[in-house]
C-alpha cells in the first residue's frame, strides 16, 4: 500500500498549496479594510458600482471579463465585508473569503456546517452580477430561497444591487422582475422549469430568463448528485384517464413473492416467475404475455409489480390528502407536484386505492445536469463533496476545495454500534436518548425513513420523553423544530431533512453538557448523508458528538454485505441487546456505502448519455426557434440544409 499512501500525501500536500495560494489574495483584502472602513454608505456604493461599466463592455469576451473580475475582486470583496458589517452585524471571517473566491472561481467550496456559506456566497455573487447579466443562487426550497434573500438582502442594497427570490406560484411580471435583478434566489426546479417554458413560448415578450451566466448552488450535492436522476419535465394536456391500472392492480396483488415474482433488492428489480407468467395470463385471458401485440398487458403489469414489491409507502412516497406524494429519499423532504413518469405514479395510486389522475404528455425536458451545463460559470457549496469529487470534475468540471474552519472542530465522532436485530438496536438507541434527556443534553436522532421515526416516536412516548418529529408529513414545522434543536433536554427525530441550511445553535448551558448530540439509527446508502447528519452538530468550535447505530437487518447490511459482521457475531454467540464495535465493522459498512454509490453514479451517467442525445436536438430546435421569435429570416439557413441534407427536414418548402 505504499504507493496509495503516497498518492494521498501527494494530495493532502496539493490541498495545503491551494489553500496557502488563496490566503494570500485574503491579504489584498484585508489590506483595504483601513482605506475601505472610513468610507461614507455612498462613497462604498460608489467602489462597487464603478465596475458596472468597465465590466459590461467586455462581459461578451470570456478572457477578458474574467480578468477585469480578478483585478476588481480584492476592492469588491472588501466593500462586500464592510457593507455585512454595517447591515447585518457580521464580518466575513478569513475562510469565508477563501470560500468566496472559491466560488467566483467556478469550483465547490466545501465548509462545515456553521461556517457561513450564506455570507461567503455574498461576495461572488456582488462580484459577478456587476458583468450584467445577473447572478443565480440556487436553493434546496422556496423557504430558504426568500429567507437567504431577506436575510442577506441590505447587504446588496447597500451596494447600489438589487436583490429578489423566485416562488412556487408567481406569473408573469413577478417572474420577469426577479430575473432583472442583479442577484435572484430560487429553488432548482424554479430555474430549470423557466428555462424549458422559456423555449415554448410564442412571444419572445413572455420569456422571463436572461443568459445564464453564473450560478452557485447551495447544497450541491443534493441538487447536482442525489436530484440528477429526475429530469425537469413540463407536462402538457392530460391525456385521456384511464382505470385499467386499477384492474392490473387486482391481478398483481394475487402474486407472491419468491412463486409469482423474484425481488432482486440490490438492483430494485422485480420480475415475474414462470408461475408468476402463467397466472398473468389466465386472469387476462391471453396465450402469450410477451407477445408484441400484448405488450399494453406486459407494460401496465410490470409498473403494478414495482408499485406494490419496490416503492414502499413512508418510504418512497407517503398518502396526504387523498394523494400520492413522491418522498426525496435523500432530504426526506416531499417533493409537492413531482410525479413518477410513465404510469408508475398511476399505478402507485391504484395500489393505495386513491383517485388514479390522468396521465400527462411530456412537452419538454432536460436532466438536471444537461441545464446547469448551460450556465457559463457555475460554482456550489455544500459541507459534504469530496466523495463526489470525480462525479463533479467529469459532468460538470468542477473541483472540490475543503475550506478550513474558523476555529477548530470539538466535535467527537464515536464508532458504530452494531447490533444483531432491529429490535435490539431500537431499544439502544432509546435508552440513549432516555440518558441524554435525564443530563439535559440536546439530542438530534436521524432516520432514513418516515415509519422509523414515528416508531421511534412511539416508544419515546411511552417512557414519557418530550420530543419533537421533523418528517415528510410535519415538514412544515421544520425552521421552528430546528430552531430549537440545541436547546436543554431538547429531543429532535427527524428524517434526513433535518434542517439543511439552517443552523442549530446551542442554548444556555448546553456547552457545558457536551453541546448537541447526534444519534444516527442507520446508515445511509450514501456516506454524504451520514456526515450530513454529523456536520449538524459542532458548528464554530462548538462541543458535540455523534454516533450511528446498526443493526444487521438494516437494509445496506442485509442485501450489501452484513455476511461477514454476522458470521462474526454468531460465533461469539452474541445476544439480540448486545453491540459490538470494531474497526472491521466500520470498514464492512463503509465499503457496502461505496458499493450503492458507484451503483447510483451509474444509473446517472446513463441518465445524462441518454439525455445528451436529445440535447444536440435541443439545442438546435431552441436556437432555430428563438431565432423565428427575434424576427431573423431563416431562409438562409433552410436552404443551406436542404442542399446538405437533400431534403427540408420537414421545414415549408415556400
Amino acid at each position: 500500500m505504499p504507493e496509495m499512501k503516497q498518492f494521498f500525501e501527494k494530495l493532502l500536500k496539493t490541498e495545503e498549496r491551494e489553500i496557502k495560494r488563496l490566503r494570500a489574495q485574503v491579504d489584498s483584502v484585508s489590506t483595504l479594510e483601513p482605506k475601505i472602513k472610513p468610507l461614507s454608505d455612498s462613497e462604498l456604493r460608489d467602489k462597487v458600482q464603478k465596475w458596472r461599466e468597465p465590466l459590461k463592455g467586455v462581459r461578451d469576451d470570456f478572457d477578458k471579463r474574467e480578468a477585469m473580475l480578478r483585478e476588481a475582486l480584492p476592492e469588491v470583496f472588501a466593500c462586500v465585508r464592510e457593507a455585512a458589517i454595517r447591515t447585518i452585524g457580521e464580518r466575513p471571517y478569513d475562510v469565508q473569503i477563501i470560500a468566496g473566491m472559491v466560488l467566483h472561481e467556478g469550483r465547490i467550496a466545501e465548509a462545515k456546517t456553521g461556517e457561513g456559506n450564506t455570507l461567503s456566497a455574498t461576495l461572488p455573487l456582488s462580484l459577478n452580477s456587476l458583468a450584467g447579466y445577473g447572478s443565480h443562487l440556487v436553493t434546496v426550497n422556496d423557504y430558504l430561497a426568500k429567507r437567504d434573500a431577506e436575510w442577506m438582502g441590505p447587504i446588496y442594497r447597500l451596494l447600489g444591487l438589487s436583490i429578489a427570490y423566485l416562488q412556487n406560484g408567481q406569473y408573469g411580471g413577478e417572474r420577469v422582475e426577479a430575473y432583472n435583478a442583479d442577484v435572484t434566489h430560487g429553488t432548482n426546479s424554479e430555474f430549470g422549469l423557466d428555462y424549458l417554458r422559456d423555449n415554448m413560448v410564442t412571444d419572445k415578450r413572455n420569456r422571463v430568463q436572461k443568459k445564464l451566466y453564473y450560478a452557485i448552488v447551495d447544497e450541491v450535492d443534493s441538487i447536482l448528485v442525489d436530484e440528477a436522476r429526475t429530469p425537469l419535465i413540463i407536462s402538457g394536456q392530460p391525456e385521456q384517464a384511464t382505470q385499467e391500472y386499477i384492474r392490473y392492480d387486482r391481478i398483481i396483488r394475487r402474486l407472491r413473492k419468491d412463486v409469482h415474482y423474484e425481488l432482486d433488492e440490490k438492483e430494485k428489480s422485480v420480475s415475474l416467475t414462470e408461475e408468476g407468467i402463467d397466472a398473468c395470463e389466465r386472469a387476462l385471458a391471453i396465450d402469450d404475455l410477451y407477445d408484441p401485440e400484448n405488450a399494453m398487458h406486459s407494460h401496465h403489469l410490470s409498473l403494478a409489480l414495482k408499485a406494490h414489491a419496490i416503492f414502499i409507502k413512508d418510504i418512497d412516497y407517503v398518502v396526504k390528502d387523498g394523494q400520492v406524494v413522491i418522498v426525496d429519499e435523500f432530504t426526506g423532504r416531499l417533493m409537492i407536484g413531482r410525479r413518477f413518469s410513465e404510469g408508475q405514479h398511476q399505478a402507485i395510486e391504484a395500489k393505495e386505492n386513491v383517485k388514479v389522475q390522468s396521465e400527462t404528455q411530456t412537452m419538454a425536458t432536460i436532466t438536471i445536469q444537461n441545464y446547469y451545463r448551460l450556465y457559463e460559470k457555475l460554482a456550489g457549496m455544500t459541507g459534504t463533496a469530496k466523495t463526489e469529487e470525480e462525479e463533479f470534475r467529469n459532468i460538470y468540471g468542477m473541483d472540490v476545495v475543503v475550506i478550513p474552519t474558523n476555529v477548530p472542530m470539538e466535535r467527537i465522532d464515536m464508532s458504530d454500534l452494531v447490533y444483531k436485530t432491529k429490535k435490539g438496536k431500537f431499544r439502544a438507541v432509546a435508552n440513549e436518548i432516555q440518558e441524554a434527556y435525564k443530563l439535559g443534553q440536546p439530542v438530534l436522532v436521524g432516520t432514513t425513513a418516515v415509519e422509523t421515526s414515528e416508531m421511534l416516536s412511539a416508544m419515546l412516548r411511552r417512557e414519557k420523553i418530550p420530543h419533537n418529529v421533523l418528517n415528510a408529513k410535519h415538514h412544515e414545522r421544520e425552521a421552528e423544530i430546528i430552531k430549537d434543536a440545541g436547546q436543554q433536554k431538547a429531543i429532535t427525530i427527524a428524517t434526513n431533512m433535518a434542517g439543511r441550511g439552517t443552523d442549530i445553535k446551542l442554548g444556555a448551558g448546553v456547552r457545558e453538557i457536551g453541546g448537541l448530540h447526534i444519534i444516527g439509527t442507520e446508515r445511509h446508502e450514501s456516506r454524504r448523508i451520514d456526515n450530513q447528519l454529523r456536520g449538524r452538530s459542532g458548528r464554530q468550535g462548538d462541543p458535540g458528538s455523534s454516533r450511528f447505530y446498526v443493526s444487521l437487518e438494516d437494509d445496506l447490511m442485509r442485501i450489501f454485505g452484513g455476511d461477514r459482521v454476522k458470521d462474526l457475531m454468531d460465533r461469539f454467540g452474541l445476544e439480540e441487546d448486545v453491540a459490538i464495535e470494531h474497526g472491521m465493522v466500520s470498514k464492512q459498512i463503509e465499503n457496502a456505502q461505496k458499493k450503492v454509490e458507484g451503483h447510483n453514479f451509474d444509473i446517472r451517467k446513463h441518465v445524462l448519455k441518454y439525455d445528451d442525445i436529445m440535447e444536440r436536438q435541443r439545442t438546435v430546435v431552441y436556437r432555430d426557434r428563438n431565432a423565428v421569435l427575434d424576427g431573423q429570416d431563416l431562409k438562409i439557413a433552410m436552404r443551406k440544409l436542404k442542399k446538405t441534407t437533400g431534403t427540408s427536414r420537414g421545414f415549408s418548402q415556400r
